[in-house]
């Protein structure tokens, strides 16, 4: 069965200008991560913002995506929510705008059933033509995906990969052994080595829109048997990855690309921009890993 892509994907930013997208400098960023051999874009994930774009914001952020990766790399798009016709409307969307494969969160807030779980995906499914990586991340979410269910999804022929960005490695290893015929991928780059030991295709990483040479690195050392690279990568990122959930995501990983000279700009309300002590906090932590440009 073939997958969407093995490795290293990122949860790209998305940075603001006074207005909308600063599409010039999301292009910038696109470049620096395929240029680090990155294997996916992930645009308009959780560290992407969607919740506080527009449609139309969301659809040129699509659009603009993939033009510019050029098939150098799948463009996997997200266009989750809590309500399954706007989430059908939008997978649709995204498709037209030719990216490769859709992410897809499971609802928020609502707080569905199991049974709700597999409805929701079946309908977005059932209307597109591209895979579909499910998304579970019960602390954002208030809903985790159960194994069970998530190997029930396996089965439809368009639902191709799973992020599990749960906090249970127990759950990740039944997960991987249970999907057949779906890929599972460590939503958190703490877990990304561990994840890849119990049966993980790579890892979908926030750290890697900082240091995404160190994260490629880890994914291609275990790939390649080199286990004591692959420790060293995930101890680096897995430190790099505390400072930049010191506050609530992306506010630190935004404020990290600031220092490093990129103007992405503020995340939208209700976030706010990270605090002195965050700022302090990353400033070290770049400094320490020797992360400049």
């Amino acid at each position: 069965m073939s997958f969407i892509f093995k490795g290293a994907g990122v949860a790209l930013v998305t940075p603001f200008v006074s207005g909308g997208v600063n599409f010039e400098l999301m292009g910038e960023l696109i470049d620096r991560q395929i240029d680090a051999g990155i294997d996916a874009i992930l645009p308009l994930g959780t560290t992407g913002e969607p919740c506080t774009m527009t449609v139309a914001e969301r659809h040129d952020v699509a659009e603009y995506c993939v033009k510019r990766v050029s098939s150098r790399v799948p463009v996997i798009t997200g266009c989750g929510g809590n309500d399954t016709r706007e989430c059908v409307e939008m997978a649709e969307r995204m498709q037209d705008c030719g990216s490769d494969a859709l992410l897809v969160v499971t609802p928020y807030y609502n707080r569905a059933t199991q049974q709700g779980l597999i409805a929701h995906y079946t309908a977005i499914a059932d209307a597109v033509s591209i895979p579909i990586m499910m998304y579970n991340v019960p602390s954002r979410t208030g809903v985790n995906m159960t194994s069970e269910t998530a190997a029930t999804l396996s089965l439809h022929p368009r639902i191709r990969a799973y992020k599990q960005a749960s906090e249970s490695i127990e759950q990740l290893a039944r997960d991987a052994r249970l999907l057949k015929d779906a890929f599972v991928f460590a939503g958190n780059d703490h877990m990304a080595l561990a994840a890849l030991a119990v049966g993980a295709m790579g890892v979908v990483s926030v750290a890697a829109n900082i240091d995404p040479i160190s994260v490629v690195a880890l994914t291609r050392a275990f790939f390649a048997g080199d286990m004591a690279l692959a420790r060293d990568m995930q101890t680096r990122v897995a430190t790099l990855s505390e400072a930049l959930f010191c506050e609530v995501s992306p506010i630190p990983c935004k404020a990290a690309l600031e220092i490093m000279g990129y103007t992405v700009g503020h995340p939208r309300l209700p976030l706010t921009p990270a605090s002195d002590e965050a700022r302090r906090r990353l400033t070290n932590a770049l400094s320490a890993l020797g992360i400049n440009r």
